[in-house]
């Protein structure tokens, strides 16, 4: 059986290009026309699948592209998001284009989370963004691995986080660098612990936590921020069989922060890569002051 979708009339001069509210149905029909796509990316789908579902979809020049004879070009990867989603999205639709076209398509370098933060004047844009990225998966799937398809985050989303949280991740950022010179841990990591356990306990006296991981003097054999400091630091390079990934050490600095917090129910403190399916600990949200 054939379905017949009706789209919105444009003026016969001006074919290219057209804004269309393209609901499932209507992505279902344009992608019957693709034959020189590329093979379909499940990650980009899903990603674009939960902007939409989000109700971050925005429109762009980034539509959906038909060659003379009314083949798709361009645009699978937003058709399927479409009909993954089952929710109409708007975006432009253009028509025409010749099929010399489509070897030049999507050539462009794609833009990177810390390029799009180039706009916000901060530095270090590639731990800025890493960190929100990883502060995001730890939000939103703690339990899971933090890397292949599902691990991918949305430029439009670590930009909003950044504008929601400036000053917090500025710190953030400040704070992992330094870190990262006395300690086995990762800028990024270290700048996503502190973010995630500032934000959990903010009247905490965070000076008195950073100076003894930074110096580790006049620490008792059971601190907590000593345990921390003392784990080697070759547990992240590549190659090490010990190696911790940005997963682990999450954990590991939250579980030291955890212990610091509340020592009277830490017992003693063991950090270690995470076990098969041991569940991310979360920061403690006592507000104290110290």
């Amino acid at each position: 059986m054939t379905v017949t979708i009706a789209l919105p009339e444009e003026p016969e001069a001006d074919k290219v290009p057209r804004k269309v509210k393209i609901t499932p149905e209507i992505a279902a029909e344009f992608l019957s026309r693709n034959s020189v796509n590329r093979r379909l990316d499940n990650g980009q789908v899903e990603a674009l699948r939960e902007a939409i579902l989000r109700n971050e979809w925005q429109v762009t020049h980034q539509g959906i592209a038909f060659d003379r004879s009314g083949r798709l070009l361009d645009g699978q990867h937003r058709l399927r998001a479409i009909i993954d989603a089952g929710v109409p999205v708007e975006m432009f639709v253009f028509d025409g284009l010749s099929e010399d076209a489509f070897p030049v398509l999507d050539t462009g370098k794609r833009r990177s989370a810390a390029d799009t933060l180039s706009s916000t004047g901060e530095k270090y844009l590639t731990l800025l963004s890493s960190t929100i990225r990883h502060v995001l998966l730890f939000r939103t799937m703690p339990n899971e691995p933090w890397t292949g398809v599902r691990s991918r985050v949305s430029n439009d989303r670590i930009l909003a986080e950044y504008k929601a949280n400036v000053d917090s991740y500025r710190v953030a950022v400040t704070v992992g660098r330094e870190l990262a010179k006395h300690m086995f841990a990762s800028q990024t990591a270290l700048a996503v612990g502190y973010f995630l356990t500032t934000e959990a306990a903010p009247a905490a006296d965070i000076d008195d936590w950073i100076s003894g991981l930074k110096s580790g003097a006049n620490l008792d054999p059971g601190d907590a921020r000593l345990v921390l400091r003392e784990v080697p630091k070759d547990t992240v390079k590549r190659g090490s069989r010990r190696r911790l990934d940005m997963r682990d050490q999450v954990s590991m600095y939250i579980k030291a922060w955890n212990a610091w917090v509340r020592p009277e129910a830490a017992g003693e403190l063991v950090l270690r890569s995470l076990r098969k399916k041991e569940k991310m600990p979360m920061p403690v949200e006592e507000r104290f002051t110290r």
